[in-house]
């Protein structure tokens, strides 16, 4: 594999530094041929979907191409917003208030919204900054919790790219920030706040995306960490572990998937007598199909059928205030070590000087 010609460089220059925010990626439009492009690199990568590669190629491209695109875009299309999906618009949202609030706490780095699948691409967001003199870099996913179909395959990506260049920056990633302080209380204040104007249900239920059962005995701490997650959000909020629930969503196939499944559950806490819940999706950290459409539409109308009579969905974090206090605490603790102040111009000057005396000499 030939490597890519390096950017210019001047000796001296100051180190620059970037965080990538790095998001699940949507399709460009709501239409079956851009969600067949969309799911074909989805559902094409070996972490989602753990067939072996050649009986899923056959699958994938033979059935599944063929027929769920249409499907899966009259489902975008019902929650697609004037400005594209939802889930682009809000991780472009936390990525410049990430931003601006890391140089409010005086960090001299730029902050780049990234989609595994889709654009803006990591390959080209990695590029960019190569070309603008990056040689630090952290990556950091909208994932708190860690599992090998989504953090890793960030990851993947990340090497992938590596792979055709010669000189790499120095790298970080967060793998997990499922139990920090600052996703926890930004999650607690969602729900005080929903609280505060709606009143409170009689159940709070969190809905995690679901994985396959069996990656959880293949050693993946996915559903660890949500239970995790769920049990210091009730502490934070002071109710007891009968006052909520976890459960897992978003099923694909016939394989047994981490259970409870939301929306059975939902309807029967309905049928047993449950008038009242509210419903949020910790994992998430912006909204996207899976939240606007697969709960607040389909679960709403499954638990309203079977009986319940109010469903109240609490948002995601999005670029709530205390969300964007926590990226930037989440992110700080990262970057420690990093020189990401403003350059000493004068340090600076002194570097440029004896380089060009050492150039001098040679």
């Amino acid at each position: 594999m030939p490597f890519q010609p390096e950017p210019s460089h001047s000796h001296g220059q100051a180190p620059k530094t970037a965080v990538l925010w790095c998001n699940l990626g949507t399709p460009a439009a709501p239409t079956a041929p851009a969600l067949r492009t969309y799911l074909a690199q989805f559902l094409g990568d070996h972490r989602v979907v753990e067939i072996p590669k050649a009986l899923w190629w056959l699958i994938l491209h033979g059935i599944i191409l063929r027929v769920r695109p249409a499907k899966s875009a009259a489902k975008y299309a019902s929650i697609w917003a004037e400005g594209g999906s939802p889930l682009k618009i809000g991780t472009e949202l936390q990525a410049n208030a990430l931003g601006e609030k890391l140089k409010t706490m005086g960090h001299e780095v730029s902050v780049h919204m990234v989609m595994r699948y889709g654009q803006p691409s990591m390959a080209s967001v990695l590029d960019q900054l190569k070309t603008q003199g990056v040689t630090r870099v952290l990556v950091m996913t909208a994932y708190p919790q860690y599992s090998g179909t989504t953090t890793a395959s960030v990851f993947d990506d990340v090497y992938r790219w590596g792979l055709k260049v010669r000189w790499l920056p120095e790298m970080r990633f967060i793998n997990q920030y499922h139990d920090h302080a600052g996703y926890i209380q930004a999650l607690a204040a969602k729900v005080r706040a929903h609280w505060a104007a709606n009143g409170k249900a009689d159940k709070l239920v969190m809905s995690f995306h679901g994985v396959p059962e069996r990656t959880l005995f293949l050693g993946d701490p996915y559903h660890c960490q949500c239970y995790k997650t769920a049990r210091l959000l009730g502490e934070a909020l002071g109710i007891g572990k009968d006052e909520y629930m976890v459960t897992f969503q978003s099923r694909f196939g016939k394989a047994k998937w981490l259970e409870p499944y939301t929306e059975p559950t939902l309807e029967a806490l309905a049928q047993a007598g449950t008038k009242r819940v509210d419903v949020m999706c910790p994992g998430f950290t912006s909204d996207c199909l899976e939240t606007l459409e697969e709960i607040k539409m389909e679960a709403m109308e499954a638990f309203m059928h079977a009986g319940g009579e109010s469903f109240n969905y609490i948002d995601c974090l999005n670029d709530s205030p205390e969300w964007i206090d926590g990226m930037a605490q989440i992110a700080t603790q990262h970057l420690q070590g990093w020189p990401t102040g403003a350059p000493d111009t004068a340090a600076l000057a002194v570097t440029r000087a004896e380089a060009l005396a050492v150039g001098a000499k040679d």
